[in-house]
């Protein structure tokens, strides 16, 4: 077996990684949009736990990368996908999330054979919009959009890569053109080291639209479609006060029902059947298929400590035994 190794090397299929084993790549290696970590799909070696597991890039701080895995623990919103468990301190880095069939954006574009349609789109943003509001209310800044940062799943999207900027590099560090950041969707006032900030999710969500819309972040005002123009214009404003809230954005793509703007589950409608184009779900179903019959050989399962044996009972003294009296410590 493989030594494990976490920290650059590329893991092989049924290499370990932590508790589980590689079967394989979530993203498409030849694809040009840069992923903000090495992702793949692993089990357990029991065989009961199929997850998606997260490895930083090489050269990633292991440091920063844990740290911002381990706060997306206590992401709330109803499509975030937040990690559920994170490597140890003193090993290398992983995290991981419970595995869902899901298709990063750019390859649902290249299963689809080009942009998504309009209401896909327009559903899409809903979501996202709706998850990194609640995101904000926690005081959180996501600091991650990006195309491949979102899964879509056929019961709807997932949002991962929470904190891949601050990530790649500490704030007052210039950020521009770093590994695994995608340039189109980074808010130039992130680019250029500054704070990661809610407007800056903002920005970063309005370039993923024009992404899912046109096939690329900085598309041509005229290659949007035309109701989504507004929208992706205001969200990709440089100055970042002139950027619209979580909430704006949702009352423009999922207006509430009956008015009410804190209807709770108010996205949830909009991923019934036939919010994935065909070409998506079949797809989906594709990866599904050849993760169930990945089987790991016995040889290259890991080793799963036994639990330790229980402790004897104690042997009962004899009857009439005198048992030994330990010395007194002397009282100054």
């Amino acid at each position: 077996m493989r030594p494990q190794d976490t920290g650059g090397s590329e893991p092989e299929r049924f290499d370990p990684v932590g508790p589980y084993v590689v079967l394989n790549r979530l993203d498409d290696p030849a694809s040009p949009v840069p992923v903000p970590e090495r992702r793949y799909m692993a089990r357990s070696a029991d065989g009961d736990r199929t997850v998606l597991l997260g490895l930083p890039l090489p050269g990633t701080d292991p440091d920063r990368f844990r740290a911002e895995a381990d706060t997306s623990r206590y992401l709330l919103g109803p499509w975030a996908s937040p990690a559920t468990e994170v490597a140890p301190h003193g090993t290398p880095p992983w995290h991981a999330r419970p595995y869902l069939p899901a298709l990063p954006l750019p390859a649902a574009l290249d299963a689809h054979g080009g942009p998504l349609p309009e209401p896909t789109v327009r559903a899409l943003g809903a979501a996202l919009a709706e998850t990194l509001g609640v995101g904000h209310g926690q005081g959180l800044s996501h600091a991650g959009v990006s195309p491949a940062a979102v899964l879509l799943a056929a019961d709807g999207p997932r949002l991962t890569c929470f904190g891949a900027v601050r990530a790649a590099a500490a704030d007052g560090t210039a950020r521009s053109g770093l590994p695994g950041l995608e340039s189109g969707s980074l808010p130039p006032e992130q680019a250029a080291g500054g704070p990661t900030q809610p407007a800056g999710d903002l920005y970063a969500l309005g370039a993923t639209l024009a992404y899912a819309a046109t096939g690329h972040t900085v598309p041509e005002r005229e290659e949007l479609p035309a109701g989504l123009r507004a929208l992706v214009a205001g969200c990709l404003a440089r100055d970042p006060a002139a950027r619209p809230s979580t909430a704006e954005l949702l009352d423009a793509l999922a207006p509430a029902k009956d008015g009410d703007p804190a209807q709770p589950g108010r996205t949830a409608a909009l991923f019934g059947p036939g919010w994935l184009p065909g070409r998506v779900i079949a797809a989906l179903a594709r990866q599904s298929a050849a993760l169930l019959a990945a089987d790991i050989p016995a040889a290259r399962r890991p080793t799963v400590p036994a639990p330790p044996a229980p402790a004897a009972p104690p042997t009962p003294a004899p009857a009439g035994a005198t048992l030994p009296i330990a010395p007194s410590r002397r009282q100054d």
